[in-house]
């Protein structure tokens, strides 16, 4: 006899027009869900930057939620590495919580360094074309080792820590982000005001 485990997908059935739609959570908070997907080196300033973000959307009344790589893997990705397949499915879990949060009617900040093309390719598919948005925050290695804000660096450059980015793997650049900010060149708040221009126009 041929039996069915309980995740067949004959065994799955979506609750779908049954709940409450994503436009009746947004119509009650006044705002479009989305996620703004903060793509960059380790040090690069995508945590600062979605902090000072999220502040300055808080202000003017918008309900949002940050989702950071390091408070993720001490909790829901906890079980995971760093080989190419565990960041695969990092970010994989990742864009589904992000997309449930978005279809909430909520503004999500994911800040995680997310190397390759494909796996930011996986995120966007995910998250879908129109709620997401793509923030490459461009700083050099040579400047993320400078800055090594969380010591990383240092433990890298003495093998404490191994499948570093940038060092042992590589970091794909970004070819299709919707917005480039080099914190090289410009402030956290600048780089905020700048990702808070675009994506503005998309949450109202």
């Amino acid at each position: 006899m041929e039996v069915s485990l309980p995740n067949s997908p004959e065994n799955i059935h979506p609750l779908g027009a049954r709940i409450l739609q994503r436009a009746d959570k947004e119509g009650m908070l006044n705002q479009h869900g989305g996620v703004m997907w903060f793509t960059g080196l380790s040090g690069s300033g995508k945590s600062s930057v979605a902090i000072a973000l999220e502040k300055k959307l808080h202000a003017e009344g918008f309900l949002t939620q940050i989702l950071d790589g390091d408070n993720i893997r001490t909790g829901l990705n906890s079980n995971l590495g760093f080989t190419d397949e565990d960041r695969l499915e990092n970010i994989r879990r990742i864009a589904e919580v992000a997309k449930l949060f978005a279809h909430a009617g909520m503004v999500v900040l994911c800040s995680f360094i997310t190397p390759r093309e494909e796996l930011r390719r996986l995120a966007r598919q995910i998250v879908g074309e129109s709620d997401y948005l793509e923030v490459f925050v461009k700083a050099s290695f040579t400047a993320c080792e400078k800055r090594d804000v969380k010591g990383l660096y240092a433990k890298a450059k003495s093998g404490q820590v191994t499948h570093f980015t940038g060092k042992d793997s590589e970091f794909e650049e970004p070819g299709s982000a919707d917005i480039t900010l080099d914190t090289e060149s410009e402030t956290i708040e600048q780089s905020c005001d700048r990702a808070y221009d675009i994506l503005r126009a998309r949450i109202l």
